[in-house]
């Protein structure tokens, strides 16, 4: 059975990064999504029931999560989950994500993102008509430029929207 899914989670263990005979690089560790909710009576926020996930990432997406995960940091995953039967001296089922995509969750920080270029092309990373400077591919906007957004309220503000 596979289904594409999305999780949103915080690493519990170290990335493993392996490199296969074969030359394909692979990077694998936990993920704990945790689901909360409102206690009504306590005027609070609780932690309800946890899900565990084994998310493997392989070749290009492998590299790039081994250079920049680290356990603890919030993230969102995306790929097609595999439920599995495994056994040993006890019977068990472990839920697997075949990553398509990682990304740190930016509702708990902030992350610079670096483009990674393609290995032996010898072209332009940047294929999809977008330019580095993020504006039109005819832009005269350097890679530094950036619009100023006007002013802007914190989430946690009296004022900010919700």
């Amino acid at each position: 059975m596979t289904e594409s899914v999305a999780v949103r989670g915080v690493i519990a263990t170290d990335p493993r990064h392996l490199v296969t005979q074969a030359g394909v690089a692979i990077t694998s560790f936990r993920l704990v999504s945790t689901r909360r909710r409102f206690n009504r009576d306590t005027g609070t926020w609780e932690d309800a029931e946890r899900n565990w996930y084994t998310v493997s990432s392989f070749r290009r997406l492998a590299l790039s999560a081994a250079g920049c995960l680290a356990k603890g940091d919030p993230v969102l995953v995306t790929g097609r989950l595999a439920i599995r039967e495994w056994m040993g001296e006890h019977r068990g089922i472990t839920a697997e994500i075949e990553a398509d995509s990682i990304g740190h969750d930016l509702s708990w920080g902030s992350s610079t993102f670096t483009r990674s270029p393609r290995a032996g092309s010898g072209t332009d990373p940047v294929s999809d008509g977008v330019s580095e400077s993020g504006g039109d591919p005819g832009s005269d906007a350097g890679p530094d430029a950036v619009e100023d957004p006007g002013p802007q309220l914190p989430h946690d503000s009296p004022g900010a929207a919700p």
